[in-house]
């Protein structure tokens, strides 16, 4: 975008749609469309530079994991184990969270490289 120019709104019929965000971050990542995917699954490809982040000003502030579990008191030791694991890596975890400066860093360069 050059200085001076403005932006319109557009309305934009989606021709692609699925629940299927495998299928949605390989279809973006062949460059065929602007995927709308979560913070874990783009940020190492971001990283990369396979994906350029766009709307910077709409993007999600926060991102939750949860696990569900039958009981607490019935509680098998593996099914502990993995609870511990899975917040002991995933919380804070910088794998799987793009801060507001990394973002626009990769906005600013993947925009050049185009």
């Amino acid at each position: 975008m050059q200085v001076g120019e403005t932006i319109q709104d557009q309305h934009v019929t989606p021709g692609f749609s699925t629940n299927d965000e495998d299928f949605e971050l390989r279809t973006a990542l062949s460059g065929t469309i602007i995927a709308q995917l979560a913070a874990p699954t783009a940020a190492p490809h971001i990283r990369a530079g396979r994906l350029i982040p766009v709307l910077l000003d709409h993007v999600s502030d926060a991102y939750s994991f949860y696990l569900y579990y039958g009981s607490r008191t019935a509680q098998p030791a593996r099914v502990r184990c993995f609870i511990d694991l899975a917040v002991e890596r995933l919380t804070n975890s910088k794998d799987f969270i793009l801060g507001n400066e990394e973002l626009t860093l990769a906005h600013t360069q993947g925009i050049k490289s185009l």
